[in-house]
């Protein structure tokens, strides 16, 4: 019997990739537009690199990549990057085809519903806000709230304890194999994989499911439920 689903967030509910691909692309295009004396492609290198090491949530790229490549933070140019990055993500951060409609018909089901990110607490609020989603988890768990990350079975627990339901009672949705499959799987979740989100070229996942469309994932668990899970 399933009782309760948590999702990941990032190329699970929201294109996230696409979102950051467009978003950087039109912050490099306004900071040349305000006078930076690079090619997009020399500013590109940088910011991937800089992302790379850093991680892609890094929020001060567009400050260390001005320094880098000019010796100082441009304020204008500065100004100009965050503004073209914030319009192009806002015009750009939609979640998947069905996430709502599937959203709403779990909850109607009387399923509890969760979040477990490795996004930045307010990050990952931003997003769900954004996106009109905050109203309908019952617990949402990112990285800040336990300081690890995933496949570390702590945020599992966390946001399985938040809602009051075992392990064996619930199913992790995630685009991630080694992340939110693994971890999950580890501490007796069910798992379905979000082959629609997929980045990483996956092969066969080890999941218990799979989704070429989120909204599989309400026959898959009312046909659990019918047989009694």
């Amino acid at each position: 019997m399933i009782d309760a689903v948590v999702f990941d967030l990032d190329n699970t509910l929201v294109d996230f990739m696409l979102m950051k691909r467009n978003a950087v692309e039109a912050g490099i295009r306004a900071m040349i537009d305000a006078g930076l004396s690079y090619s997009f492609e020399e500013v590109d290198a940088v910011i991937s690199r800089v992302y790379e090491e850093q991680g892609i949530e890094y929020q001060r790229v567009f400050n260390q990549v001005l320094t880098e490549l000019t010796g100082e933070d441009d304020h204008k140019i500065l100004a100009a990057g965050i503004i073209g990055y914030r319009r192009a993500r806002e015009a750009t951060l939609v979640p998947y085809p069905h996430v709502h409609m599937t959203l709403f018909t779990l909850a109607r089901m009387g399923l509890r519903l969760g979040v477990v990110s490795d996004a930045p607490k307010l990050e990952a609020w931003l997003r769900l806000c954004y996106l009109n989603l905050h109203h309908i988890f019952d617990a949402v768990v990112t990285f800040e709230d336990t300081g690890e990350r995933k496949p570390s079975p702590v945020p599992f627990q966390r946001v399985l304890g938040m809602m009051g339901i075992s392990p064996s009672r619930s199913i992790m949705v995630g685009d991630w194999e080694q992340r939110d499959i693994l971890g999950a799987r580890n501490i007796g979740m069910y798992t379905a994989f979000a082959r629609y989100g997929d980045t990483f070229n996956t092969g066969s996942s080890s999941a218990d499911f799979e989704l070429n469309d989120i909204r599989d994932l309400v026959d898959i668990i009312q046909n659990l439920n019918r047989k009694g899970g």
